[in-house]
């Protein structure tokens, strides 16, 4: 009895909370608006997690292998991630267009097509890149590093799972759900990393590039295999069987301009790793790598704040409300870079330990830091610029604005490496994000008449 008393009570105090809600704030709760809160609030949770297990993964592997076999292990894995975000051929992003489309058209056929047809396109064309790659590897193999090699030949057989991974990432971001699209290739995939390496490592096995490879090859093909299945276990519920109608031609026409930025922008976040290791020996590039990943948490910063504010730009700029946009993009540029500014003087004033972690020899990169964060703070201060001219249809400039940037960034390691080695790429680096900030505040402003940019513009009498 006294339960039930207990249980009525708290039914009624529940009552009573809900109805001294605003009614707004109740909408609020219940609504479209809520469940996509929810959803964006899940992916930067589930990317914060695995942003963690993955610098956990790289400074046991750093202390597992030693400075010489990480710098290789980065420079074969560099390549899978350099070659796997460019190879899928924009349609990830492209999904979340037509998944929405087509169904809200009921047009089944043509999204039975898009969901087979877009797998089965990545996944071959993934394993057609992988089988050109070892050709190329068993061509230049006179010239490669002996330890480098077979690690190369690894990451060939990573890369078709590890871009298919890419699309199904796509296809369940469109279905809300985002669990699928995650949790697979950011936790569980290095924390199989981790299992497989500590089980070598512990039971006396050489813990080299080689085993570091394998390890990751495991680790992409099942997670991307689990993603696989779930997701089409998903699908089966949300979409009737029948017919499929494939428009290739179409889809790869919408994705060749996503493509075209996502290509340069990947090239610019992996040139510095690739040009050093062809200069300068792996404890080298092992260092700078940690440096850059170290810091590179900062930029989770940037991620959360355009994931969460891109459809608002959109919504003011299809209903023509000018002011509003403009307040809006002036208060993302403010929302991104004083977070970051404060995440990079923690991380610089802890630099000195945090590289301590990886082993010794890697506090050495400690002063490379402050170079790479003149990128990061560049970067932040025009805010997600370059999410609002996408979404405002100024895709081709970003392009454009993307190949400058790398053109700097490749011509600089070029001619900064030889000489000063790690100092000079990020000396590179930080001058093509320098000039990438400011070409996309130009665009900004010139096309779009939006002053992106941390520091307010001067006032007109």
């Amino acid at each position: 009895m006294p339960a039930m008393a207990l249980t009525d009570t708290s039914k009624l105090l529940t009552r009573r909370v809900r109805l001294r809600l605003p009614e707004r704030v109740r909408d609020w709760l219940a609504g479209e608006h809520a469940a996509a809160q929810r959803m964006a609030g899940a992916a930067f949770a589930i990317r914060v997690a695995g942003a963690a297990i993955i610098f956990l993964a790289q400074v046991l592997l750093a202390r597992w292998m030693g400075g010489f076999e990480f710098g290789i292990y980065v420079y074969a894995w560099t390549w899978v991630l350099l070659v796997g975000d460019i190879i899928h051929l924009g349609l990830p992003v492209t999904a979340q267009r037509y998944v929405p489309e087509y169904t809200q058209r009921g047009e089944f056929d043509r999204l039975r097509g898009f969901l087979s047809g877009s797998r089965w396109m990545v996944f071959a064309c993934g394993t057609a890149v992988a089988v050109l790659g070892a050709v190329a590897v068993r061509a230049l193999e006179p010239w490669l590093d002996t330890h480098t090699v077979l690690p190369l030949y690894l990451a060939c057989v990573a890369l078709p799972l590890y871009t298919l991974s890419n699309v199904l990432d796509g296809l369940s971001r469109a279905y809300n759900v985002i669990h699928i699209a995650l949790l697979p290739p950011f936790v569980l995939r290095p924390l199989m990393v981790i299992a497989v390496m500590a089980a070598a490592h512990y039971s006396g096995l050489t813990t080299d590039a080689t085993t570091a490879m394998a390890a990751f090859v495991v680790a992409a093909w099942t997670a991307t295999l689990v993603q696989l299945v779930t997701l089409e276990r998903c699908l089966r519920r949300s979409v009737p069987a029948g017919p499929k109608r494939y428009d290739i031609g179409g889809w790869l026409a919408t994705s060749t301009p996503v493509l075209a930025v996502f290509a340069f922008f990947t090239l610019l976040t992996y040139t510095d790793i690739l040009v050093l290791r062809q200069f300068r020996p792996p404890e080298e590039v092992a260092q700078y790598f940690a440096a850059a990943k170290t810091l590179s948490l900062v930029a989770f910063i940037s991620f959360s704040v355009a994931a969460a504010t891109a459809h608002r730009v959109a919504a003011h700029h299809i209903a023509g409300d000018r002011d509003a946009l403009t307040a809006f993009a002036t208060r993302t540029v403010r929302w991104t870079f004083w977070p970051s500014l404060a995440a990079t003087a923690l991380l610089l004033a802890l630099g000195k330990p945090i590289m301590w972690l990886f082993g010794p020899g890697f506090d050495d990169a400690y002063p490379l830091m402050f170079i790479l964060a003149v990128a990061l703070l560049a970067r932040a201060a025009v805010g997600p610029a370059e999410r609002v001219l996408n979404v405002m249809g100024e895709q081709r400039r970003c392009a454009l604005v993307y190949a400058a940037a790398f053109a700097v960034n490749l011509a600089g390691a070029f001619l900064l490496a030889p000489r000063f080695g790690g100092t000079g790429v990020a000396v590179a680096l930080a001058a093509a994000v320098v000039v990438e900030s400011g070409l996309l505040f130009l665009v900004g402003k010139r096309r779009l008449g939006l002053h992106l940019f941390i520091w307010p513009a001067p006032s007109r009498a």
